[in-house]
C-alpha cells in the first residue's frame, strides 16, 4: 500500500533550486514527525532532515543551511525546499514518518522523487 507520494524532483543545474513535496497517504490521519531521506547511486539511504511541528526542524550537517523543511498539516504534506544544489545532492529523495530524536523511519517507503544536479 502506497504510504507516501513524493514529487517535485527533476534536473537542475548546479546552484539551482527545487521544492519537493510529500503527501502522507496514511490512515488514520494524524500529526506525525516527518523526515526526508535521500539515496544516491551506490550509497545507503541517509537522513536529510526532519520536522516535528511547524517550527521544530533538524538537518544533517551536509545541508549547511541550504535546505528548509516545512509542513502543511491541513493537507498532510511536507515540503523540502532546496537551494544552491550541488552535483553531490543528486539522489532519490524520500519522505517517511519518523521517530524522534534520531528520525528513524517508521513505515514502508514510497517511490521517491529523483533529483539530478548537473555541474
Amino acid at each position: 500500500q502506497v504510504q507516501f507520494a513524493e514529487s517535485g524532483g527533476g534536473l537542475v543545474q548546479s546552484g539551482g533550486s527545487l521544492r519537493l513535496s510529500c503527501l502522507d497517504l496514511g490512515r488514520p490521519f494524524g500529526i506525525h514527525i516527518m523526515a526526508w531521506y535521500r539515496q544516491a547511486p551506490g550509497k545507503q539511504r541517509e537522513l536529510v532532515g526532519g520536522i516535528r511541528d511547524i517550527e521544530s526542524t533538524n538537518y544533517a550537517d551536509f545541508v549547511k543551511g541550504r535546505f528548509t523543511i516545512s509542513r502543511d498539516n491541513a493537507i498532510h504534506t511536507v515540503y523540502l525546499q532546496m537551494r544552491d544544489l550541488q552535483p553531490e545532492d543528486t539522489a532519490v529523495y524520500y519522505c517517511n514518518r519518523a521517530s524522534y530524536p534520531n528520525y528513524i523511519p517508521r513505515d514502508s517507503w514510497g517511490q521517491g522523487t529523483q533529483v539530478t544536479v548537473s555541474p
